[in-house]
Protein backbone atom coordinates (compact mmCIF):
# COMPACT_ATOMS: atom_id res chain seq x y z
CA UNK A 1 0.00 0.00 0.00
CA UNK A 2 3.00 2.40 0.96
CA UNK A 3 5.40 2.05 -1.26
CA UNK A 4 4.71 3.54 -4.94
CA UNK A 5 2.78 6.55 -3.54
CA UNK A 6 6.14 7.12 -1.65
CA UNK A 7 8.20 7.01 -4.57
CA UNK A 8 6.33 9.54 -6.58
CA UNK A 9 7.10 12.33 -3.84
CA UNK A 10 10.48 11.10 -2.95
CA UNK A 11 12.42 14.78 -1.87
CA UNK A 12 9.12 16.58 -1.60
CA UNK A 13 8.17 14.79 1.45
CA UNK A 14 10.58 17.22 3.10
CA UNK A 15 8.27 20.30 3.15
CA UNK A 16 5.57 18.26 5.70
CA UNK A 17 7.50 19.19 8.39
CA UNK A 18 7.46 22.74 7.75
CA UNK A 19 3.18 22.87 8.09
CA UNK A 20 1.73 24.35 11.44
CA UNK A 21 0.74 20.94 12.97
CA UNK A 22 4.44 19.07 11.93
CA UNK A 23 6.74 22.26 12.74
CA UNK A 24 5.31 22.88 16.10
CA UNK A 25 3.61 19.80 17.31
CA UNK A 26 5.12 16.70 15.96
CA UNK A 27 8.52 17.54 15.11
CA UNK A 28 9.48 18.94 19.09
CA UNK A 29 6.97 16.54 20.94
CA UNK A 30 8.48 13.31 19.21
CA UNK A 31 12.05 14.53 19.75
CA UNK A 32 11.29 15.51 23.22
CA UNK A 33 10.09 12.69 23.78
CA UNK A 34 13.11 10.46 22.45
CA UNK A 35 15.22 13.08 24.36
CA UNK A 36 19.10 13.05 24.94
CA UNK A 37 21.10 10.25 22.29
CA UNK A 38 24.20 11.45 22.81
CA UNK A 39 26.59 8.32 22.43
CA UNK A 40 23.97 6.39 21.15
CA UNK A 41 22.94 3.76 18.60
CA UNK A 42 19.95 4.90 16.59
CA UNK A 43 17.83 2.69 13.70
CA UNK A 44 15.18 4.96 11.70
CA UNK A 45 12.63 2.47 10.44
CA UNK A 46 10.57 4.04 7.83
CA UNK A 47 12.76 6.58 7.81
CA UNK A 48 11.61 8.83 4.61
CA UNK A 49 13.86 11.33 3.22
CA UNK A 50 15.70 10.91 6.76
CA UNK A 51 14.10 14.20 8.65
CA UNK A 52 14.14 12.22 12.49
CA UNK A 53 17.68 10.13 11.30
CA UNK A 54 19.22 14.07 10.96
CA UNK A 55 17.86 15.47 13.54
CA UNK A 56 19.29 12.40 16.44
CA UNK A 57 22.85 12.99 14.15
CA UNK A 58 23.36 16.28 15.12
CA UNK A 59 22.18 15.71 18.60
CA UNK A 60 25.12 13.85 19.17
CA UNK A 61 23.85 10.01 18.71
CA UNK A 62 26.97 7.77 17.75
CA UNK A 63 25.45 6.29 14.79
CA UNK A 64 22.29 6.27 13.02
CA UNK A 65 21.12 4.10 10.38
CA UNK A 66 17.89 4.98 8.35
CA UNK A 67 15.59 2.15 6.90
CA UNK A 68 12.76 2.79 4.40
CA UNK A 69 10.95 0.77 1.98
CA UNK A 70 10.78 3.18 -0.86
CA UNK A 71 13.22 3.45 -3.14
CA UNK A 72 13.11 7.06 -4.26
CA UNK A 73 12.90 8.20 -0.23
CA UNK A 74 16.48 6.42 0.52
CA UNK A 75 17.87 8.08 -2.73
CA UNK A 76 16.45 11.38 -1.54
CA UNK A 77 17.90 10.61 1.95
CA UNK A 78 21.77 9.96 -0.16
CA UNK A 79 20.99 13.19 -1.61
CA UNK A 80 20.56 15.25 1.46
CA UNK A 81 23.60 13.56 3.11
CA UNK A 82 25.62 14.11 0.06
CA UNK A 83 25.48 17.83 0.23
CA UNK A 84 25.18 18.16 3.96
CA UNK A 85 27.23 14.84 5.28
CA UNK A 86 26.27 13.83 8.77
CA UNK A 87 27.77 10.20 8.09
CA UNK A 88 24.02 8.81 8.27
CA UNK A 89 23.73 5.23 7.10
CA UNK A 90 20.71 4.26 5.01
CA UNK A 91 19.01 1.16 3.26
CA UNK A 92 15.99 -0.01 1.58
CA UNK A 93 14.17 -2.50 3.29
CA UNK A 94 10.78 -3.44 4.47
CA UNK A 95 10.44 -3.82 8.20
CA UNK A 96 8.17 -6.73 8.23
CA UNK A 97 11.19 -8.47 6.15
CA UNK A 98 14.19 -6.73 8.49
CA UNK A 99 16.48 -9.19 9.69
CA UNK A 100 19.19 -9.19 12.38
CA UNK A 101 21.45 -6.34 11.53
CA UNK A 102 24.83 -6.07 12.31
CA UNK A 103 24.36 -4.92 15.50
CA UNK A 104 21.90 -4.32 18.39
CA UNK A 105 20.39 -0.37 18.67
CA UNK A 106 19.92 1.62 21.68
CA UNK A 107 16.86 3.15 19.98
CA UNK A 108 14.44 2.62 17.24
CA UNK A 109 12.04 5.29 15.85
CA UNK A 110 8.71 4.17 14.06
CA UNK A 111 7.20 7.71 12.82
CA UNK A 112 3.85 6.68 10.63
CA UNK A 113 5.75 2.67 10.39
CA UNK A 114 3.34 0.52 12.01
CA UNK A 115 0.51 1.87 10.43
CA UNK A 116 1.11 0.30 7.08
CA UNK A 117 1.25 -3.12 8.33
CA UNK A 118 -1.67 -4.70 6.01
CA UNK A 119 -3.17 -6.73 8.95
CA UNK A 120 -2.12 -7.44 12.84
CA UNK A 121 0.03 -10.83 11.47
CA UNK A 122 2.50 -8.21 9.59
CA UNK A 123 2.41 -5.52 12.43
CA UNK A 124 3.64 -8.90 14.65
CA UNK A 125 6.15 -9.10 12.29
CA UNK A 126 7.64 -5.58 12.15
CA UNK A 127 7.33 -5.33 15.82
CA UNK A 128 9.20 -8.79 17.01
CA UNK A 129 11.51 -7.40 14.27
CA UNK A 130 12.23 -4.53 15.61
CA UNK A 131 12.27 -6.09 19.28
CA UNK A 132 15.31 -8.50 18.24
CA UNK A 133 17.43 -5.51 16.89
CA UNK A 134 17.63 -3.75 19.75
CA UNK A 135 19.89 -3.80 23.02
CA UNK A 136 17.76 -5.44 25.88
CA UNK A 137 16.60 -2.37 27.81
CA UNK A 138 16.54 -0.01 24.20
CA UNK A 139 13.71 1.73 23.56
CA UNK A 140 11.50 2.08 20.84
CA UNK A 141 9.39 5.56 19.98
CA UNK A 142 6.56 5.63 17.77
CA UNK A 143 4.40 8.45 16.30
CA UNK A 144 1.45 7.50 14.29
CA UNK A 145 -2.67 9.01 13.43
CA UNK A 146 -4.06 8.67 16.89
CA UNK A 147 -6.07 5.62 16.86
CA UNK A 148 -9.62 6.72 18.23
CA UNK A 149 -9.34 9.98 16.33
CA UNK A 150 -12.91 10.77 15.00
CA UNK A 151 -11.61 13.13 12.21
CA UNK A 152 -14.02 15.98 13.05
CA UNK A 153 -11.21 18.61 14.13
CA UNK A 154 -13.05 21.70 12.72
CA UNK A 155 -10.05 23.12 11.62
CA UNK A 156 -7.16 21.23 10.90
CA UNK A 157 -6.60 22.70 7.54
CA UNK A 158 -5.27 25.61 9.39
CA UNK A 159 -2.65 23.54 10.65
CA UNK A 160 -1.86 22.26 7.26
CA UNK A 161 -3.57 19.08 6.79
CA UNK A 162 -6.77 17.52 5.57
CA UNK A 163 -7.67 13.95 7.02
CA UNK A 164 -10.60 11.97 5.91
CA UNK A 165 -11.83 7.89 5.90
CA UNK A 166 -12.30 6.02 2.64
CA UNK A 167 -14.86 3.61 4.05
CA UNK A 168 -12.41 1.24 4.12
CA UNK A 169 -11.37 -1.16 6.95
CA UNK A 170 -7.70 -3.02 7.07
CA UNK A 171 -7.55 -6.09 9.25
CA UNK A 172 -5.58 -3.45 12.28
CA UNK A 173 -8.23 -0.24 11.63
CA UNK A 174 -10.43 2.11 8.78
CA UNK A 175 -7.91 3.36 6.22
CA UNK A 176 -7.45 6.96 6.16
CA UNK A 177 -6.65 9.78 3.24
CA UNK A 178 -3.89 12.13 4.54
CA UNK A 179 -3.57 15.45 2.57
CA UNK A 180 -0.63 17.77 3.00
CA UNK A 181 -2.06 20.78 2.02
CA UNK A 182 1.24 21.86 0.40
CA UNK A 183 2.49 24.53 -2.17
CA UNK A 184 1.60 24.28 -5.11
CA UNK A 185 0.81 21.07 -4.98
CA UNK A 186 -0.69 19.29 -1.96
CA UNK A 187 0.23 15.56 -1.29
CA UNK A 188 -2.41 12.56 -0.54
CA UNK A 189 -1.29 9.69 1.00
CA UNK A 190 -3.71 6.33 2.51
CA UNK A 191 -2.77 4.50 5.26
CA UNK A 192 -4.33 2.79 7.98
CA UNK A 193 -5.26 4.12 11.59
CA UNK A 194 -4.99 0.57 13.54
CA UNK A 195 -6.64 0.66 16.95
CA UNK A 196 -5.08 1.11 20.08
CA UNK A 197 -5.48 -2.38 20.99
CA UNK A 198 -3.91 -3.83 18.09
CA UNK A 199 -0.47 -1.52 18.51
CA UNK A 200 -0.57 -2.73 22.20
CA UNK A 201 -0.91 -6.44 21.62
CA UNK A 202 1.25 -6.87 18.97
CA UNK A 203 4.26 -4.66 21.13
CA UNK A 204 3.43 -6.75 24.03
CA UNK A 205 3.39 -9.78 21.67
CA UNK A 206 7.02 -8.93 20.65
CA UNK A 207 8.93 -8.71 23.96
CA UNK A 208 8.09 -5.08 24.33
CA UNK A 209 7.15 -3.58 28.08
CA UNK A 210 6.35 -0.28 29.63
CA UNK A 211 4.44 0.57 26.68
CA UNK A 212 2.59 4.15 27.42
CA UNK A 213 0.79 6.57 25.50
CA UNK A 214 2.39 10.29 24.79
CA UNK A 215 0.50 12.62 23.58
CA UNK A 216 1.60 15.77 21.35
CA UNK A 217 1.57 19.01 22.13
CA UNK A 218 2.03 22.10 21.36
CA UNK A 219 6.01 24.07 21.62
CA UNK A 220 6.45 27.21 23.49
CA UNK A 221 7.79 28.56 19.56
CA UNK A 222 4.03 27.25 18.18
CA UNK A 223 2.39 29.50 20.89
CA UNK A 224 4.52 32.28 20.33
CA UNK A 225 3.89 32.50 16.67
CA UNK A 226 0.41 31.72 16.04
CA UNK A 227 -1.30 32.72 19.52
CA UNK A 228 -2.90 29.84 21.91
CA UNK A 229 -6.20 30.34 21.01
CA UNK A 230 -4.97 29.19 16.90
CA UNK A 231 -4.09 25.58 18.89
CA UNK A 232 -6.98 25.10 20.68
CA UNK A 233 -8.96 22.88 18.20
CA UNK A 234 -5.84 20.78 17.57
CA UNK A 235 -5.27 20.19 21.45
CA UNK A 236 -8.72 19.48 22.24
CA UNK A 237 -9.12 16.99 18.96
CA UNK A 238 -5.32 16.26 18.12
CA UNK A 239 -4.98 13.75 15.22
CA UNK A 240 -1.48 12.44 16.59
CA UNK A 241 -0.24 10.58 19.27
CA UNK A 242 3.01 8.85 20.37
CA UNK A 243 3.61 5.75 21.83
CA UNK A 244 6.89 4.66 23.85
CA UNK A 245 7.78 1.34 24.96
CA UNK A 246 11.45 -0.89 26.02
CA UNK A 247 12.92 -3.56 24.93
Amino acid sequence: MGVQQYDEIGEAFEGFKSLPLMRYGEVPSFLGMVGDVRGKSVLDLACGTGFYSRELKRRGAADVFGVDISVEMIAAARDIDRRDPLGVRYEVGDVTELPSLERHFDVALGVQCLNYAEDVAAMERMCRNIHRNLVPGGEFFVLAQKPDYRFDCPSLEKYGFRCEPTGEEAGTGPRVRVTALLEPQPISIVATAPRREVYEECLRTAGFSDVEWVPVQVSDAGIREFGADFWADALAKPPLEMLRCRA
